[in-house]
């Protein structure tokens, strides 16, 4: 899995790339955490060339939800949603959690 992101004025852009499994989490977990710890709760998760997501991959994301939203700080909200990671999400009810963008620019724009 790679993971790179882009600190924005208005929000920062973390894009995933691979698999999300238990032995790949770790790497998202910690971009996320670095973000979180700096201040900064409005995220963009562009999961455009993500091939798979864990039960793990869907705590950290829901995980992620909670503290960002937490007394209303920012929101963690995905762009580019492969259909078969949307379909996961819509499976296992995580789908209203997140708001979901076709692409990065309206992801950005909704902050």
């Amino acid at each position: 899995m790679k993971v790179t992101t882009k600190n924005l004025r208005r929000c920062d852009v973390v894009i995933a790339e691979g698999r999300i499994d238990s032995s790949t989490v770790k790497i998202l977990a910690q971009t996320l955490a670095s973000i979180k710890d700096a201040g900064r709760y409005k995220i963009v998760l562009n999961m455009k060339d993500v091939t798979f997501i864990s039960s793990a991959g869907l705590g950290e994301l829901v995980d992620t939800q909670k503290t960002c939203r937490y007394l209303k700080r920012g929101e963690l909200v995905l762009a580019e949603l492969p259909l078969k990671i949307e379909e996961v999400l819509d499976l296992t009810g995580l789908k209203p959690l997140f708001k979901i963008f076709d692409n990065d620019i309206e992801a950005v724009g909704s902050f």
